[in-house]
Formats: structure tokens, sequence, C-alpha cells
């Protein structure tokens, strides 16, 4: 098995990891512990990450989902190609 770094301290390759993990932790896994099981947890997971994904709104991105917004861009993406031709 590798180390997700190279030596302990210097992650900064995972800092945005370590920042969405450490909300993870502070918003679901403390604070509604003790987990009565593995498949506890794993429902818990599911459960934030689609409200993280799909129903969070985002500050920076007009107060919508970012699902919602990833979708836009691409329709605007696919609109910015047809109009060039390219589909």
């Amino acid at each position: 098995m590798e180390p997700s770094s190279d030596s302990a301290g210097d992650s900064y390759d995972n800092s945005l990891a370590e920042t969405i993990f450490g909300l993870f932790r502070a918003e679901v896994i403390w604070p509604n512990g003790p987990w009565k099981g593995l498949e506890e947890v794993e429902f818990a997971v599911l459960e934030w990450v689609d409200w993280f994904n799909n129903r969070r709104l985002f500050e920076p991105i007009a107060e919508i989902p970012s699902a919602e917004f990833e979708a836009m861009h691409c329709e605007g993406q696919e609109g910015r190609a047809k109009e060039a031709g390219l589909s």
C-alpha cells in the first residue's frame, strides 16, 4: 500500500480532499456517533454525499447545487459546440 503523500506533513495535493473529509466528520460522524454498525455509516455517507453534490446551496456559484451548476455548464458547452458546427 502506498501512502497518500511522500512524507508526513506535506500533503498539499490532498488539501481539498482533507477539507471535504473534515466537513463530513464534523457534520455527520462526530455528532451522530456512536454508530451501530458499518451499514449505518455507509448510509450516512451516501446521504451526505447526495446532499453535498445535489442539494447543498453553494454561495460562490449563485446559491445553486454543484450538480445543477455542472449540468448548466455542460449544456453551455454543447450549445457552443453546436454554434461552431462541431456536433
